[in-house]
């Protein structure tokens, strides 16, 4: 396995970041996760366009774009494979003990992992915690992901994939790593970016090639949906058919997700960089 790290491949034994790396010890990095099938990377100007709003908004150094492609090209020509997960991850770089960054500049990683399509449908619950809406990583892919494992686990414990969040006024917000949309009276809804939700790419593209409307939503909204379905990289669309172990009224994948589902795979495939 080749990974990139400070402007060079290098195998998975000698690609070491230091134990005083800011990523690690306080959490100081965001990151990007991309779909890489045969070697070709899916959105990446729109990947590479939000990891840098991303630093700007924790205030590190704007990445260097054309070495985050370079990266990119350089780490999946290195390592085939059919479908992969590749990501990028962009941090504080050498500082001290403590939330003060040091002046040693970032660190880049590229790295990828072989993975496997999702299954069409999935099962989903809602956990206590909430998303804090007026954060101030709010909407940032930060790398201080300690909620998501919390939540990720707790989802997986009751056989589910995903675990859902509301904010705190009590609006459906988002999964661990995934935008949510529901159908009510037909009509496709996702929370706004208000919300405190990522602003995810693979949500961003449905919203556009789906018509979806963004809608701020309560919680219990996900009591009576007639669908719900999940977005994200390496989701696409995927259908939700069971919330908190209960059955949705419409068998998964219901007809709007069955057509947000067609949509997005046609378009996709039409224009890898949408």
């Amino acid at each position: 396995m080749m990974i990139w790290l400070d402007g060079a491949l290098r195998d998975a034994e000698s690609a070491r970041v230091s134990v005083f790396d800011h990523g690690l010890t306080v959490g100081d990095g965001v990151f990007e996760t991309l779909k890489a099938e045969g070697g070709r990377v899916f959105a990446l100007t729109r990947h590479v366009e939000r990891l840098t709003r991303s630093a700007r908004g924790l205030g590190l150094p704007d990445p260097d774009p054309d070495e985050v492609r370079r990266a990119c090209e350089a780490v999946l020509e290195a390592n085939p494979m059919p479908l992969g997960r590749l990501r990028i991850t962009y941090t504080g770089g050498l500082s001290p003990l403590g939330s003060d960054r040091g002046d040693s500049g970032p660190t880049l990683v590229v790295a990828v992992g072989e993975t496997t399509r999702r299954p069409d449908t999935t099962s989903v619950i809602t956990v206590p915690w909430v998303r804090n809406e007026r954060s101030a990583v709010a909407g940032l892919k930060s790398t201080s992901y300690a909620e998501n494992v919390v939540a990720l686990a707790a989802a997986h414990k009751a056989a589910a994939s995903e675990a859902l969040f509301a904010n705190t006024l009590g609006r459906l917000c988002e999964g661990t790593g995934s935008n949510v949309f529901v159908v009510l009276d037909g009509e496709l809804h996702t929370p706004p970016l208000s919300s405190g939700c990522l602003a995810g790419i693979t949500r961003a593209l449905v919203v556009e090639w789906a018509g979806a409307k963004e809608t701020d939503l309560p919680f219990d909204v996900l009591e009576r949906a007639e669908e719900v379905f999940l977005t994200s990289t390496l989701r696409d669309v995927q259908a939700v058919r069971r919330v908190d172990g209960r059955p949705l009224a419409t068998a998964a994948p219901g007809p709007v997700t069955a057509e947000a589902m067609r949509t997005f795979d046609a378009r996709a495939a039409d224009d890898l960089d949408p």
